[in-house]
């Protein structure tokens, strides 16, 4: 693939994001990894952590929306970072949404947001990868084989946590929002609802 260039219009650089995204899942995956390891070293309700993901996400939140409110930081990010972004985000937010979720899900029941942000750094591309490879039959806003693959690989990271009883609602539920139509971000959504699942369902 040529490089992009400077002076390319942003429609075409945008265009160039689209596909597998093979390098965005392993962002997603590793570095959603890394953050439940910070999170659980500092302690999830340590107000140190709050702090740092506190002021993680207000960095990528002024990014973010410098980047959408100039056209020329826009195509900058998309000719540098074109293996980290997709199309969706040439007019939306991109790192503040993972970020907001992370943020979010720490004021959750100690014990919920570790198995919380491993389902999202681990079911979530999960499902991607799958729905792209070998997706056929669409749901929502995904396909029917991702919507499979997301629960199967949020059960194996729950059960070890909260035993399958609790792990079985909790990646169904999970796994629901990962496919509903619209315009949120999943992001934010996914670490939530499954913290507040392990919540309900485990009674922690």
């Amino acid at each position: 693939m040529s490089e992009a260039r400077s002076d390319q219009p942003l429609a075409e650089l945008v265009r160039r994001t689209d596909g597998a995204q093979p390098w965005r899942r392993a962002f997603h995956l590793v570095g959603g990894c890394g953050v439940a390891w910070v999170v659980y070293a500092l302690g999830p309700s340590a107000e140190s952590t709050r702090w740092l993901f506190g002021a993680a996400l207000g960095v990528a939140c002024a990014g973010d929306l410098a980047r959408l409110r100039s056209p020329e930081l826009n195509r900058f990010a998309f000719r540098v970072f074109s293996a980290l972004l997709c199309p969706r985000e040439a007019d939306r937010p991109s790192l503040t949404w993972f970020l907001l979720g992370v943020f979010l899900v720490l004021w959750f029941p100690v014990r919920t947001v570790v198995p919380a942000l491993l389902v999202l750094a681990l079911a979530d591309p999960t499902a991607s990868v799958v729905g792209r490879a070998w997706g056929r039959r669409r749901v929502g806003k995904g396909t029917l084989e991702g919507s499979v693959a997301f629960p199967a690989t949020a059960l194996l990271v729950l059960i070890p946590f909260v035993g399958i009883g609790v792990a079985l609602p909790t990646a169904v539920a999970a796994a629901s929002v990962e496919v509903l139509p619209g315009r949120h971000d999943d992001n934010v959504l996914i670490p939530m609802v499954t913290a507040a699942c392990l919540s309900i369902f485990g009674g922690v």
